[in-house]
């Protein structure tokens, strides 16, 4: 019976190899990561990056504008998966609002006439329980009343249609830039400083 369990074992690590295992394989909105630095401090956003993978019309028209990403919430994870994350060792200041360094998640509230980004400090949980109530995962159970900041992004159209979504930091000077997002064939971006 132990040889039959060795054997078992050692066929299976030598198929993994050969094959792959399921662990090889990649998310289907893999984590992705957005990066900046103001002097000696960091801003940096975690997320996952869908993939349109054939889709077309992504965020949608009329009254379902936006129902396609956001899977029932209130409002888009700016994202998939898990709670969009940002962290700054910096004070930032957006929309006339400034943030203390420390961690937040974003949300974006989306509307066929402009997207609004959403800056909160409620709870997130890292691993899914549907039993947990109040933290979020994703979007769901999102709650207004933690909404730290709320401000209008400026929308864009950009030149190319961008397959996985992408945010990023551009235009960037040692006072600050502009927090990007991009998918498809649509773009937003609003506008930072950071710093005392």
């Amino acid at each position: 019976m132990r040889l039959h369990k060795t054997l078992t074992l050692v066929l299976t690590a030598a198929l993994a190899a050969v094959f792959g295992t399921a662990q090889d394989r990649r998310a289907p909105s893999p984590a992705g990561a957005a990066a900046t630095q103001i002097g000696e401090k960091w801003i940096e956003i975690d997320y996952s990056r869908p993939i349109l993978r054939g889709r077309t019309a992504i965020f949608g028209k009329g009254a379902d504008y936006g129902k396609q990403v956001n899977g029932g919430a209130p409002v888009w994870r700016a994202g998939a998966n898990t709670t969009t994350r940002l962290k700054t060792e910096v004070p930032i200041t957006l929309g006339g609002k400034t943030l203390a360094a420390g961690e937040y998640s974003l949300f974006v509230d989306l509307k066929e006439s402009g997207w609004t980004l959403v800056v909160s400090n409620q709870p997130y949980q890292k691993n899914y329980d549907p039993a947990e109530k109040t933290a979020t995962f994703g979007a769901y159970n999102y709650d207004p009343k933690y909404d730290v900041v709320r401000v209008p992004m400026k929308m864009v159209v950009p030149q190319v249609s961008v397959d996985q979504f992408t945010i990023a930091f551009v235009d960037m000077t040692p006072k600050g830039g502009k927090l990007a997002m991009v998918w498809e064939k649509t773009g937003a971006f609003v506008e930072f400083t950071a710093g005392p």
